[in-house]
């Protein structure tokens, strides 16, 4: 096991050097006849993936096969997102994930090692299930690409996590996204080990050992003058490489607040989000910097729908986002909520179990759908003009005399007050 390249700092810029890095990285990998790439889709277009991808495609040229965006439970990336995200690469090359049929499970964690994580609460088995590309394609390298940040189900992104989760099938999708909630999000986000990222490495251990994987992370940041910076890339086939890109994550991500947020504002770029199932990491990355009764204000001209997936989407507006109570008492009496535990815990997730308010104001969703799912709802034009996010900077600002934190693209961060967060 390798790490092939452990580059850069907190307050390093790696941007205009990320071509030579993982070309030389590549090169101590030797030559390759079948690459695949797996990297995320557009909603993680920040992660420089696109541009990755790109610079593999053209150093191995024809070799490099295949392209299976990671998409999980997601709708499937359109032409027009790939053209985008993905540049310079051909469109014949992308393949989809079906996360319900195209997948083969290739074992299975025992129910005891989850009873033993999730501390009593669950008495299930965990499937190791990957895309069948991934698991049956013969590629003689398999380049996971994407971004370690915070994350709310698997405490850091990436790693196992775009392969087995990213890249996987329905029942490990929806038994580790319950393992996490029932476990505590706040227990788990920006910590690098956890029960879900502890059965993800076992998974791996056991299951994937046999597979020419190789992981390419990269750490996101905000430039002070504004923009976005690459503050780290660290490419490897051991968890050496993405411990230390949690660690430098951890550092460059997360922001500790000196006192609790009494209204945030967030952005929600366009391009990027679609729907609250995506658009909700603006309640799952700033929750633990809210102070009781704060409102979270979310603008989201782009969403358009609840779930990526129609059976999720029909799941959420049914059940709402109510709080851990109601969603654990939904799930035991009704089969179709049981049956697909990543919604039940999206729901659990993103609900402020009422201690603080969310005021979604969409684009393309009405005030009875809104409310219906048990949020408040706040027109997007009005919002817009009292919150303006080109005029916004990152942070605290005072708008008509009323101090607001804005956030301009909650995917790239966590933010927490120390009441609230213990670093361990």
């Amino acid at each position: 096991m390798s790490l092939y390249c452990a580059q850069g700092n907190a307050g390093a810029d790696l941007s205009p050097h990320l071509q030579e890095l993982l070309v030389e990285a590549l090169g101590k990998l030797g030559p390759r006849r079948s690459v695949l790439a797996v990297p995320p889709d557009q909603s993680r277009e920040h992660s420089r993936a696109g541009e990755l991808t790109r610079y593999a495609f053209e150093h191995y040229g024809d070799s490099l096969k295949a392209v299976l965006p990671a998409i999980g439970t997601h709708t499937p990336m359109r032409p027009d997102q790939i053209a985008r995200m993905f540049e310079g690469v051909p469109q014949e090359l992308f393949r989809v994930h079906n996360w319900r049929t195209g997948i083969e499970t290739l074992g299975e964690i025992p129910a005891a090692y989850i009873r033993e994580q999730s501390e009593g609460q669950l008495d299930y088995a965990w499937p190791a299930q990957v895309n069948r590309l991934i698991s049956q394609g013969g590629f003689d390298l398999i380049l996971s690409i994407g971004q370690v940040v915070p994350h709310e189900v698997i405490g850091m992104a990436n790693y196992t996590k775009n392969i087995l989760i990213g890249a996987g099938g329905r029942d490990s999708i929806n038994r580790s996204h319950y393992l996490g909630a029932v476990y505590g999000m706040e227990r788990i986000m920006g910590r690098a080990q956890n029960p879900v990222r502890n059965v993800l490495n076992c998974a791996s251990d056991r299951f994937l050992r046999h597979l020419p994987i190789v992981y390419v992370l990269t750490v996101i940041g905000r430039k002070p003058e504004g923009g976005l910076a690459v503050r780290g890339l660290f490419i490897g086939d051991d968890p050496e490489c993405f411990l230390r890109a949690a660690a430098l994550s951890l550092k460059v991500n997360f922001e500790m607040v000196d006192e609790p947020i009494r209204k945030a504002v967030v952005y929600l770029d366009p391009n990027e989000f679609h729907s609250t199932w995506i658009g909700n990491k603006a309640v799952y990355r700033t929750r633990m910097a809210l102070a009781d009764n704060a409102e979270l204000i979310i603008l989201a001209p782009g969403v358009h729908e609840f779930g990526e997936d129609k059976g999720i989407d029909a799941l959420i507006r049914k059940y709402g986002y109510r709080g851990t109570p109601a969603t654990l008492k939904a799930v035991k009496e009704n089969a179709d909520l049981a049956a697909d535990l990543s919604a039940a815990a999206h729901l659990i997730h993103a609900s402020s179990e009422g201690r603080f308010k969310i005021t979604w104001c969409p684009g393309h969703l009405s005030q009875a759908e809104v409310e219906a799912a048990g949020y408040a709802y706040g027109d997007l034009k009005t919002k817009l003009r009292r919150y303006n996010p080109q005029k916004l900077r990152h942070g605290f600002n005072q708008v008509g005399g009323e101090s607001i934190f804005f956030v301009a693209n909650p995917g790239l961060g966590l933010w927490a007050h120390r009441s609230r967060f213990e670093q361990e």
